[in-house]
């Protein structure tokens, strides 16, 4: 797994290490690359690999914008899993805004070598102070001394973490970054005592394996791993490596930017961080985001414009720069009704108020319970889902009210307060003291606090934490004072809170051994409340004051629009039983006298076709469907749905179904549910609603009364085409219903269109899948910059395509291929995989007479060819044994006669007997064009032919020769692409 976060790689990474300066030598010449923007200055990068002076090679990339004279310097770190690559945007960011930015691949990540050292000061962390060394001679970066850069660091995860180590280690660090990172990675793996097991292994899988590792740290991780239990060794490895053990010397200005979604590094860890750099005088501010490992919004934009801020107050000296508030706390209030996006907003404080501020006492009720910890700690209770959660944020969801947490009957004790009078807002660490006995030495708790609906609510667990604790000595009883998670959670008036402990957790090792634990309460539980944290209120918005003037004055202008409106067109009566009839459609580009999305379209649908409308993108096909749905209105010409205009709410749209881009679905509920729920939304009556009907021809089966959550995508696309299908409407529109299906999905989508025209009525397709169309559409309307290109019955259009499939027995050279694009009538000869495609150029082009025509004589050598009449899926239009100037019955039941060449003796056809090839005749001159097929000019057989008698004459080893009857070669010749 990458342990990289995708909408934070852009925060400046990781900083700096003390060690010896040692000279950065290149391993070879930079690559340069200009990046530039329309309204921004362009940026300079360029990338060098260089020598750390232990046999180790970092990959960097150095940005800087075309200003002139010094400037800061900054110094981005990547994620665990990552590389440099991961930071690029955000440094042409940072060098628009005045910085000289320098990126790398840590150890053992991209293209950089050595061994992962998890940021070992004489690794890592060395390898920064010698980048900080190369900063200092680069001619356009500030000095505050010799050799002394003015640099910044940033950086997520594990970039943030060598921002904090290089501080300590190197004075030439003027300010910091961190973002979602540890103080003390031991604190992080292995939190009082207990093995975060499932976190240990996404590091070391997202590293590359073990052996990716210096063989220190993978010795300690298997040694922990086998035993389920961290030793002190273990603990002294990543306690050297932490930010903990230089704290003391961290005395730079520090942003720490920390995740409430976070199992990994939890709020503590920045809290830690905090009141240590500011017990040595540095400025710290710290900002709680949504986000974190485990999932959530990571509110990239926000942050790396506050992280920016920073840098321009400590860096550039921009004393009257405002950083933003001491502390700040993202909250989620509610989601969004139109994307289903959770609402953030801010609280603040003018100081950081810790993780204990404002406690509140809250009792809670419950004797003395025993528990077990199963055999092998086996099912584990479920909080967060380490690796898991990124996906879809499912920490966030508890803000939300919605809980995904398990725990099984028997493995947990549980103790509950009353419901609470006042809402309640918890910011910080909940405490509580209870009395634990284990039947063996040591028990091993996980700790955590619910929020309780009222009666039987859904219990929530806030941002999916849970605290693990080792109790030593537990066989003769102890008092233990629990810290519970850090959170920031609203418990709403009439809600409860209940304490949990419970004796196995998915994301830890527990003893495998089995054991029965009794707890008891010995004291209230403590919530702090942080009362200095305030919501500001948001000011009244300018609509409040405007919103009554400008209703009356549209209510003025409707009013009188309303006067002047003249009556929609009458229904044609001719059109009655027509599904749709476009005339002269036209729609401008807004603000455009004279741009058209569409112009001039027309074209008509019958009953029982399955229409697919094509065209590339920007061809006016979503426009034409919008205004086919009443959703916006055409600039010029009407469209008729059974005789009747269309207008937005126009009465005959009821006629319409539609399915365009996706449908919306509760998950929770079933198939048929959300049908049933959909079809009481349009207010009409159940018994129009043919569910039974449009489900059979959506053909789901079973799976109806199964929750959506658990369908396929190609079951999902089925249930939205059941719904546009609800009331069996007569014209049914789709637009792009095959999007995200797999073939046999997509085979299932073109299955269920056909069977809904079987029976009279009409779809209407628009999709990009040309083969597709091709095996479920009857007929066609191409489309290409707002115009028809041409419309009608898909095999008119297939077969009008001008270019034929040469099939060869051999390769041929160039100069040969050459030839063959020159010949008269071609207009061009490209070779293809098995063969060329040659493209025959329209009569008018020709100068020259026909081939075979009066008064001309090709000559001829060589032996017969054959032409094989088997093209596979192709169908061929001239395929038969031919010999020159002998006459051939095609496939298609026609005879054609190849040119005349002159007399022709055995010796010129070879050894084998000529065939008899159309009723037993041999012919010379051309001879029976089929009848019926007009100007010989201007058929596709005779133009096969005449091309064959020239392929021969070059001596081209023909195979096979038959049209490249492709819809996507028919299309792309409409629309004047290549075929």
């Amino acid at each position: 797994m990458d342990l990289r976060l995708p909408a934070l790689r852009g925060l400046r990474r990781g900083a700096v290490a003390a060690v010896a300066a040692v000279l950065l030598v290149l391993a070879g010449v930079g690559t340069w690359t200009a990046v530039a923007s329309d309204d921004a200055p362009a940026v300079r990068r360029t990338d060098r690999v260089m020598d750390m002076g232990d046999g180790v090679r970092i990959d960097t990339s150095y940005f800087t914008s075309g200003t002139t004279g010094h400037r800061p310097a900054v110094l981005l770190a990547h994620g665990f899993g990552g590389s440099k690559q991961d930071v690029a945007g955000q440094a042409e960011d940072l060098a628009r805004d005045g910085y000289a930015v320098l990126t790398w691949s840590a150890r053992g990540f991209g293209r950089s070598t050595g061994k992962i050292g998890l940021n070992d000061p004489r690794g890592e962390v060395a390898d920064v102070s010698r980048l900080i060394d190369w900063l200092a001679k680069q001619p356009g970066v500030e000095l505050d001394g010799p050799g002394d850069p003015r640099v910044g660091m940033a950086g997520a995860s594990y970039g943030g973490a060598i921002s904090l180590l290089a501080a300590g280690y190197d004075h030439r660090v003027d300010a910091i970054a961190p973002a979602i990172t540890y103080w003390n990675v031991a604190d992080a793996l292995f939190p009082n005592g207990v093995f975060k097991k499932l976190w240990a292994g996404v590091f070391m899988n997202s590293g590359g394996g073990c052996a990716k590792f210096t063989a220190e740290l993978c010795g300690m991780y298997n040694r922990v791993a086998e035993s389920g239990r961290p030793d002190a060794q273990a603990r002294a490895l990543l306690d050297a490596r932490s930010p903990s053990a230089i704290g003391k010397d961290i005395k730079v200005p520090t942003l720490l930017v920390q995740g409430q979604s976070d199992s990994l590094f939890p709020l503590g860890q920045a809290d830690a961080a905090a009141r240590a750099i500011r017990a040595n005088g540095a400025p710290v501010d710290v900002d709680w985001i949504a986000g974190g490992h485990d999932g959530g919004d990571l509110e990239s934009s926000r942050v790396q414009a506050r992280v920016t801020v920073w840098f321009d107050r400590y860096l550039k000296d921009g004393k009257g720069v405002d950083t933003g508030p001491a502390f700040r706390v993202t909250r989620t209030g509610g989601v969004d009704s139109t994307d289903g996006a959770a609402l953030l907003r801010g609280a603040s404080g003018d100081a950081y108020p810790g993780l204990e501020s404002g406690p509140r006492t809250v009792p809670l009720s419950g004797g003395a319970q025993r528990f077990t910890n199963p055999a092998g700690a086996n099912p584990p209770a479920i909080s967060a889902l380490p690796g898991l959660g990124g996906a879809g944020g499912l920490s966030q969801l508890s803000s939300l009210g919605i809980g995904v947490s398990l725990d099984f009957p028997g493995q947990y004790a549980h103790f509950d307060s009353r419901p609470v009078h006042d809402d309640l807002w918890v910011t910080g660490s909940p405490t509580v003291t209870v009395h634990v006995t284990s039947t063996s030495d040591d028990a091993v708790l996980f700790g955590k606090v619910y929020d309780v609906g009222p009666g039987a609510g859904r219990q929530v667990l806030p941002s999916q934490l849970v605290a693990p604790f080792r109790v030593t000595g537990a066989k003769a009883g102890k008092d233990v004072t629990l810290t519970l998670p850090a959170v920031d959670h609203e418990v709403q008036k009439g809600h409860r809170l209940r304490l949990v402990l419970a004796s196995t957790d998915l994301g830890y090792a527990s003893p495998a051994a089995p054991a029965t634990y009794s707890v008891s309460l010995k004291g209230a539980l403590h919530v702090p409340t942080a009362p200095g944290v305030t919501t500001a209120a948001a000011p009244l918005p300018g609509w409040v004051w405007w919103l009554p003037a400008a209703g009356a004055a549209v209510a003025l202008a409707l009013l009188l629009a309303g006067q002047r409106r003249t009556t929609a067109p009458a229904p044609d009566p001719a059109l009655a039983d027509v599904p749709l009839q476009i005339t002269d459609l036209s729609k401008r580009y807004a603000r455009s006298a004279d741009r058209y999305a569409v112009r001039d379209l027309s074209f008509r649908v019958e009953k029982g076709q399955v229409l697919g409308l094509l065209g590339p993108n920007g061809a006016g096909k979503t426009t034409t469907l919008r205004m086919l749905m009443g959703l916006i209105k055409p600039d010029g010409g009407e469209i008729r749905v059974f005789g009747h205009a269309i207008r937005p709410g126009a009465p005959v749209l009821s006629r319409v179904g539609a399915f365009v881009e996706g449908a919306g679905f509760l998950p929770h509920l079933s198939g048929r549910d959300n049908l049933e729920l959909y079809w009481r939304a349009t207010g009409r009556p159940p018994g129009d609603a043919h569910l039974d009907e449009a489900l059979e021809i959506a053909g789901l089966g079973d799976a109806l009364a199964r929750a959506v959550r658990t369908y396929s995508q190609g079951m999902r696309q089925r249930l939205a085409i059941a719904q546009a299908m609800l009331g069996l409407p007569d014209l049914l529109i789709l637009d792009e219903p095959t999007n995200g299906l797999d073939p046999p999905q997509i085979r299932e989508m073109r299955e269920v269109m056909i069977r809904y025209a079987a029976a009279g009525r009409t779809v209407i397709v628009s999709s990009h899948l040309l083969a597709e169309v091709e095996q479920s559409c009857t007929h066609l309307v191409v489309m290409d910059r707002g115009r028809l290109v041409q419309a009608g019955p898909v095999h008119e259009i297939v077969g009008s395509s001008d270019t034929l499939l040469v099939g060869l027995a051999a390769d041929i050279p160039d100069p040969l291929v050459e030839k063959v694009a020159a010949l008269s009538g071609v207009s061009s000869a490209v070779r293809t995989e098995g063969g060329l495609l040659v493209r025959l150029a329209p009569v008018a082009e020709s100068a020259e007479p026909p081939v075979g025509a009066a008064g001309t004589e090709p000559v001829l050598a060589g032996p017969a060819r054959d032409v094989v009449s088997a093209l596979g899926s192709v169908e061929p239009v001239a395929s038969a044994v031919v010999a020159p100037g002998r006459t051939a019955s095609l496939d298609t039941g026609e005879t054609i006669t190849v040119a005349a060449v002159g007399p022709l003796t055995n010796a010129d056809l070879g050894p084998e007997p000529l065939p008899s090839l159309a009723n037993g005749e041999d012919a010379t001159g051309i001879t029976a064009l089929p009848e019926g097929s007009g100007d010989p000019l201007r058929s596709g057989s005779a133009a096969a032919a005449r091309l064959l008698v020239e392929l021969v004459r070059l001596e081209v080893p023909v195979a096979s020769l038959g049209p490249h009857r492709r819809l996507e070669d028919a299309f792309l010749t409409l629309i004047g692409g290549s075929a």
